[in-house]
């Protein structure tokens, strides 16, 4: 594999720039979950969207395939939705000159690049189950044959926390795919200003392609190479084994979270926070990088207690009492 030196860096960090300003073209704000985005794009993971109705969440995903040049599909998930309508079907084809009949796989939305899951916890769990093959192996099983997925292949999920009725909690092992799982909140009064203004006129901004695939799969394989020292390692190491409450764990720990979280969050974290070095421009991971990432990694791999929710104790809340508990040293 090829080293990467810092002349690389500064000039693919000038092309990231380039993309942050395309993706800007259509979002205004947003700053962070743009990030964080980009984040899981580079680390070549899957990212669960979490905000309110009417905060641009499509929109931002179609701008960022857009900007990559990569082919986007949306699938509207509903309570009636069948694994077939995501992952594909065999249809029965004959040959009018033979009369010979034969199967052909028709391929579903999943092969695609970017795949926008709106509303993921409205459909039930065996359809939100004929994913996990996708997003964990890159591949879809149908028939007895295996189907590649095109690459980079990247999965946008999206869940309104004010909807209760109709909907279905993701299983932890839906959740634990994500690599992230991003908070997208309420702009700001400026930030609103100027989302009235710009869509209500007469002409929409375009976004400039400015991107490929291939640059997104290179990049990939860079954030792989950037350095982590030992002491992070040992850090990430501590802080995970500390989420699970048998585990000599904190008292907080102990008393808020039921399951703490798996291997699986250490190796999000560290990837994660490579992916947040390189788009920073930088060939090593630093504390703070971590601290960024710590919540929107485990977040969503933690289990909370009947303790949590009666004192109003949030999953943010455990990672920070976490992040106290267990020193860098």
């Amino acid at each position: 594999m090829t080293s990467i030196t810092e002349a690389d860096i500064q000039g693919q960090l000038a092309r990231l720039t380039e993309l942050r300003s395309a993706i800007g073209q259509a979002i205004v704000g947003q700053g962070e979950v743009v990030e964080q985005l980009l984040i899981g794009l580079l680390a070549g993971g899957h990212c669960l969207l979490e905000g309110v109705p009417g905060l641009g969440k499509t929109l931002l995903v179609r701008s960022l395939g857009e900007a990559l040049k990569l082919e986007f599909r949306r699938v509207q998930f509903t309570p009636d939705l069948m694994p077939s309508d995501i992952l594909g079907t065999e249809l029965l084809e004959e040959d009018h000159g033979t009369g010979h009949r034969s199967f052909r796989f028709q391929k579903g939305p999943v092969f695609t690049n970017l795949l926008l899951a709106d509303e993921l916890n409205r459909t039930p769990p065996k359809t939100q189950a004929a994913l996990l093959e996708a997003m964990q192996e890159k591949t879809v099983s149908y028939a007895g044959v295996t189907h590649q997925l095109p690459a980079p292949f990247f999965v946008l999920a999206t869940q309104n926390p004010l909807e209760q009725a109709g909907t279905y909690p993701l299983p932890e092992a839906q959740l634990d795919r994500f690599l992230l799982h991003i908070r997208v909140d309420y702009p700001t009064e400026q930030e609103e200003m100027d989302i009235l203004a710009q869509t209500t006129g007469a002409k929409a901004n375009a976004v400039p392609a400015v991107m490929h695939g291939e640059e997104v799969l290179a990049l990939q394989t860079w954030v792989r190479q950037v350095h982590f020292s030992d002491d992070l390692l040992r850090w990430v190491t501590r802080m995970v084994r500390a989420s699970r409450p048998g585990e000599g764990a904190p008292d907080d720990i102990r008393k808020y979270v039921k399951w703490g979280a798996g291997p699986r969050a250490g190796q999000s974290l560290i990837l994660a926070t490579k992916a947040r070095a390189l788009l920073h421009g930088r060939l090593a991971a630093t504390r703070e990088d971590i601290v960024a990432l710590a919540a929107p990694v485990m977040r969503h791999r933690l289990l909370l207690s009947f303790a949590a929710e009666a004192e109003g104790r949030s999953a943010d809340d455990v990672v920070a009492a976490l992040l106290r508990a267990v020193p860098l040293s």
